[in-house]
């Protein structure tokens, strides 16, 4: 079986390494969850098992557990290296800004084109903390499982065959494709979640780890699933009403104002990720891979 494996492209084996850890690592809590929901929803039971298959989950992807043969490169696939002191404080604001950037151009895109409402469904019977701590705990789930399936198991190998431009673009592709299991996403928002996967992409291929593409990932599930249920509008809305198409009202004050503060964003964002690259190729330790098994 491993002598066919090695002999698949790399891109395959990138494709199907990624999309099974982001699989197996979602399911779990996707299941408990509803089971939660449908079963005594007022106490977040499903919560403990949940956070203790994430821990060993993440163990084994890290190069623990069965089989040995295999732990040196699940290791180096989960990319869960050290970020040295003097490059997180970048890190993350890049990453922030990237994001910024991304809602800001959110606001002319919502302009041009109909995004789909996104919707929460009927928890009228959760009570509000067990519905935070819902929300907090899928905000874990999706950023450690999908930035080491996405940015780690896919993204690593590709990166090291075909680029970082090539990685990002397939890597992007799959992680929008993988949200399509939302009733919501349609091809409309595929560019959408493309653009997220580049912010955290490079995040990744600049510090050669995860970490702090999984802080933002979690963050920021936090940040829109609070604002889902606040004020109704999905993440890539700009508003809970659907807004004025150009193509029908033509271009206006509004239009070009969120066009000029979303490329003063974008300039920012390209600003600070040259700041990231530039502290990447100093001599210094910085964003050095650490040898397997002395990962913190």
């Amino acid at each position: 079986m491993y002598s066919v494996w090695v002999k698949l492209p790399v891109i395959v084996r990138a494709l199907l390494a990624g999309m099974t850890v982001a699989v197996a690592g979602t399911t779990p809590w996707a299941l408990l969850v509803s089971a939660n929901l449908e079963h005594w929803p007022t106490v977040p039971w499903a919560v403990p098992p949940t956070a203790l298959m994430l821990w060993l989950y993440w163990r084994y992807l890290r190069g623990e557990g069965w089989p040995a043969a295999t732990a040196a490169a699940r290791r180096e696939s989960c990319r869960a290296n050290r970020v040295p002191d003097d490059g997180w404080g970048m890190a993350i604001f890049a990453g922030m800004l990237g994001l910024l950037a991304l809602v800001l151009f959110l606001n002319v895109v919502n302009r041009l084109v109909r995004l789909p409402a996104q919707q929460m469904g009927d928890v009228s019977r959760v009570p509000v903390l067990t519905l935070f701590i819902f929300l907090i705990m899928s905000a874990i789930v999706a950023g450690v499982v999908e930035e080491a399936a996405f940015r780690g198991y896919m993204q690593g190998p590709l990166e090291r065959r075909h680029g970082p431009t090539l990685a990002i673009l397939v890597t992007g592709t799959s992680f929008g494709f993988l949200h399509f299991s939302h009733p919501e996403v349609t091809m409309a928002l595929l560019p959408y979640y493309m653009a997220v996967a580049a912010v955290y992409g490079a995040l990744a291929w600049l510090t050669n780890s995860i970490y702090p593409s999984m802080l933002l990932h979690a963050g920021g599930n936090v940040f829109s699933s609070l604002g889902l249920l606040s004020t109704g509008r999905g993440e890539w809305q700009a508003s809970a009403k659907p807004m004025p198409l150009i193509w029908e009202t033509g271009t206006d004050a509004d239009f070009w104002t969120a066009v000029i503060i979303a490329l003063v964003a974008g300039g920012a964002a390209v600003w600070a990720y040259a700041g990231l690259a530039a502290v990447r190729r100093t001599p210094s330790e910085a964003f050095v891979e650490q040898p397997a098994g002395t990962e913190t």
